[in-house]
């Protein structure tokens, strides 16, 4: 499915029914690598899952893009859809955004969920990082791009099936891919922003993630007013992909005594 926002069409899909859930996919991957979860929750939830500008059936735009014009483009589907308010949660990038939409949205916040993510900006040797990406890209494909990173998205363990699937996922345009890498790049810290956020939060880590660490997710969660984290075993960066079963354990969880 798709709406129009502005000039652009935002490709998503929604399925099941009650409470909204948006959910917001990793980077360089769109809303499908959430078909499992939101299957799994579709029970009691009505899961949404968007591509992010540029990302599956989603038109980029001529311009480049912040993290920031991705929580507005969130919020605008909502709209279209007449959600008022929903849970919002988001991988890696996705938490990034779901972040932004906290700060620039937080009337419309149910509840958080961060999953594999982190509150910090970049550190330099990070933004470093970000512009060998963007050349990579640039010189060699994304799939060159995907090859160097799935050692750090997934766990040792993980089978090749599921690197597969990665890659498939991650077959994204070019274009979209640096745009979103110099977003990221440039996201400010919301760190000081975490004491001020007013709704429950889940965190969500794997016991393997070797880009947020379990350590930091623990630290962000402590920051937070009313948060809680749940440590995903046997999986690295892309945890809800690498032990589903666990991931969407962790969201029941999370709901066990929630008024929301």
């Amino acid at each position: 499915m798709k709406v129009s926002i502005g000039t652009r069409q935002l490709a998503y899909e929604s399925v099941g029914g009650g409470p909204v859930l948006a959910l917001v996919h990793a980077f360089p991957f769109d809303g499908r690598m959430w078909r499992k979860t939101a299957a799994a929750l579709a029970g009691q939830r009505r899961v949404i899952t968007p591509d992010m500008r540029g990302f599956g059936l989603s038109d980029l735009g001529s311009d480049g893009f912040s993290i920031a014009d991705l929580a507005d483009d969130v919020a605008a589907l909502l709209d279209v859809l007449k959600v008022p308010t929903a849970t919002v949660g988001g991988m890696s990038m996705g938490g990034y955004v779901a972040l932004a939409f906290a700060r620039r949205h937080g009337d419309r916040l149910k509840s958080l969920i961060l999953a594999d993510t982190k509150a910090a900006a970049d550190t330099p040797e990070a933004r470093q990082g970000r512009e060998a990406a963007i050349a990579l890209v640039e010189t060699q494909g994304v799939a060159a791009l995907l090859e160097k990173q799935i050692p750090r998205l997934l766990s040792a363990q993980a089978s090749d099936s599921l690197r597969a699937e990665v890659r498939a996922l991650g077959a994204q345009p070019p274009d979209a891919v640096i745009a979103a890498i110099r977003a990221m790049r440039d996201r400010p810290d919301r760190t000081a922003e975490l004491p001020e956020l007013a709704v429950p939060a889940l965190v969500v880590v794997g016991t393997h993630d070797a880009l947020c660490p379990p350590g930091d997710a623990r630290a962000m969660a402590a920051a937070m007013r009313d948060a809680r984290v749940v440590e995903i075993p046997r999986a690295g960066h892309l945890s809800n992909l690498e032990n589903p079963d666990a991931f969407t354990a962790a969201y029941f969880i999370s709901r066990k005594g929630d008024k929301h």
